[in-house]
């Protein structure tokens, strides 16, 4: 494994990096720099802001000069994605919508959206070997590893501000397609139950409803009815790890080939539709195009596997 030793950086900070937190925009600097050693190398003092020492909670203004001192890091995975590589390569084909600000993609099933938990490979590691020459390119939202569909990523940090301003003020409105077990009845329209999130031993994330967890609330509308099944729209207000997927189980309806949530006997009942994945898709997403002002709202097709699946449905 290679290492390298670069030298001292001095690095002006720019209007669109400004209002950020020293200790953020080093892990941005330094790519693959754990975060202990960028806490130790503030803690000694060894990064300077205009010449002088600062805290790890500083926020950087425009104009200002950071020196970052050099860094011995051994090289990591992600520095090594060929933008060649199969997998990145079909990045490319995902993306849906592409401005100066941001980018959309329809995340396929199976892929994390960032490398980690023994992953070196993800959504952002891979559109990052893709645009070598993007300074900027971090997700504004997350979807789980098996759930395909919209997934929003920032190319500026201004617009990166402007998008988490939106979905704290829950100004982006995400619909979801999730085929669940059983009829799921008309009227219910709204879950509200509150969510707790539980690491497992082996590192898992188990999410359950319990009194004592965090509100949340999802809306629902069916879309399609099937003998065994239900195609429903689900629109979550709060945004839960795992959210839909516990509030469908919570109603009694558990989304087909859920591994976590689900049930294994309606599994067992879809097989013939050659269903093997998580039926969740973030098939649509509205906000505000942080630049223009203007609403968007861009869609994401259904992959070969699900609209395979919803066929043998309606035939059945």
């Amino acid at each position: 494994m290679n290492t390298n030793t670069p030298s001292v950086q001095i690095v002006a900070v720019s209007a669109d990096e400004a209002g950020q937190r020293i200790d953020n925009f080093l892990r941005t600097q330094l790519k693959g720099v754990p975060k202990s050693m960028i806490y130790r190398i503030l803690r000694k003092g060894e990064v300077r802001v205009n010449k002088k020492r600062i805290k790890p909670e500083y926020k950087l203004q425009a104009g200002d000069e950071v020196r970052i001192p050099p860094v011995r890091v051994a090289e990591r995975d992600e520095a090594a994605i060929s933008p060649k590589l199969a997998k990145v390569a079909s990045l490319e084909g995902a993306i849906v919508y592409e401005d100066d600000a941001i980018l959309v993609m329809n995340k396929p099933s199976g892929t994390a959206v960032h490398g980690g938990s023994g992953l070196s490979f993800g959504v952002i590691e891979g559109l990052r070997a893709l645009r070598p020459d993007a300074r900027f390119l971090e997700l504004v939202h997350r979807l789980d590893r098996d759930t395909s569909g919209i997934l929003l990523v920032a190319k500026k940090r201004s617009a990166l501000r402007a998008l988490h301003e939106q979905l704290r003020e829950k100004g982006m409105q995400k619909d979801y397609l999730a085929l669940v077990r059983g009829q799921w009845p008309s009227h219910l329209k709204r879950v509200q139950a509150p969510l707790q999130k539980n690491i497992l031993q082996s590192g898992e994330r188990m999410v359950r409803v319990s009194a004592e967890g965090k509100a949340s609330e999802t809306l629902f509308k069916v879309e399609e009815r099937f003998a065994e099944a239900t195609l429903v729209k689900a629109s979550p207000v709060t945004g839960r790890t795992h959210q839909i997927r516990v509030h469908t189980l919570h109603a009694g309806h558990p989304i087909a080939f859920d591994d976590r949530y689900g049930d294994r006997a309606f599994d067992a009942r879809l097989a013939p539709t050659g269903l093997q994945r998580l039926f969740l898709h973030a098939a649509a997403l509205t906000f505000t195009h942080p630049s223009s002002g203007e609403t968007l709202r861009v869609e994401a097709p259904l992959d070969g596997a699900l609209k395979r699946c919803l066929q043998a449905l309606r035939q059945g």
